[in-house]
């Protein structure tokens, strides 16, 4: 049986090219913030609970929810607020309101911003963007949203070497999935390559932590190899910014394990790859 490393090598080219052809094509359909957001926002009021937050996201396979309050959006409560200010802290999402962990104020942006000005506030404010119509909330850009976007320039033909984290937190198969949300939330990441006999088999990342436990009310204290996500889809050291985000943009992920001589040497983020083009 071929081990990760020779699949990677046996698939990985073809992988890329393909990815990365198709993304191009769709390159001239983004210019500004209206062009690639979300326009289907969810919301929730300050007094709901964690809980009530933890199920709606994971449910509707999304990482943040806007706050409203008396019909005006007020603050945003995303998937990293429910790991790093709740289950790090060995809090209780029934036990808590949104208000208490939501981040405010809200970052916005309008709609004809371009996608360069987007980038560099999402940098900047460290967030998700509002985006607004004339004072009216119309839509949501995430780190996601923008990697569909980036275009084919000096600025994202720099390496992911320059921006990954050199630092790969890595878990067993064996570990509980409530030791990995403890470590995410502490270190504050968003995901855990999880390994079998030291070899990484796949990831599990804070949307698994949503979709397979909190959305279903599962228990934390089963083992975390079962509900990893894979096979694990990983980059050569090397390969272009603009290269990465076609790779995620088109396999609808927001992570890269990046692979040099064999081993594990680094992780790019779609939050990474904004970071780099903002520059």
């Amino acid at each position: 049986m071929a081990t990760p490393k020779e699949e990677l090598k046996r698939k990985l080219p073809g992988v890329i090219d393909i990815a990365y052809e198709q993304y191009k094509r769709n390159l001239s359909r983004y210019r500004m913030a209206k062009e690639l957001m979300s326009k289907y926002v969810v919301t929730i009021n300050p007094e709901a609970l964690l809980d009530d937050a933890a199920k709606i996201m994971g449910e509707k396979h999304i990482g943040s929810l806007i706050v409203m309050k008396y019909h005006t959006p007020v603050g945003i409560v995303t998937e990293r607020d429910l790991l790093s200010k709740v289950l790090a802290l060995d809090r209780n999402l029934r036990d808590e309101k949104i208000e208490n962990v939501m981040s405010y104020p809200l970052v916005g942006v309008s709609l004809t911003a371009t996608i360069k000005e987007a980038a560099q506030l999402m940098t900047s404010k460290k967030g998700r963007l509002a985006v607004f119509d004339a004072g009216i909330l119309v839509g949501i850009i995430t780190a996601s949203d923008l990697i569909m976007s980036l275009p084919d320039i000096p600025e994202t033909e720099v390496k992911v070497d320059d921006f990954m984290t050199r630092e790969v937190i890595t878990a067993d198969e064996e570990t509980s999935v409530i030791r990995v949300a403890k470590i995410m939330g502490m270190k504050r990441i968003g995901s855990v390559i999880i390994t079998k006999q030291g070899e990484p088999i796949g990831i599990f990342t804070e949307r698994d932590l949503l979709t397979s436990f909190l959305a279903r009310g599962r228990a934390l204290f089963t083992e975390v190899g079962p509900d990893c996500s894979f096979p694990l889809i990983m980059v050569p050291a090397g390969t272009s910014v603009h290269r990465a985000a076609a790779i995620m943009a088109l396999k609808h992920i927001r992570r890269l394990p990046v692979v040099g001589d064999g081993k594990l040497i680094g992780i790019i983020t779609a939050r990474d790859l904004v970071e780099a083009y903002a520059k």
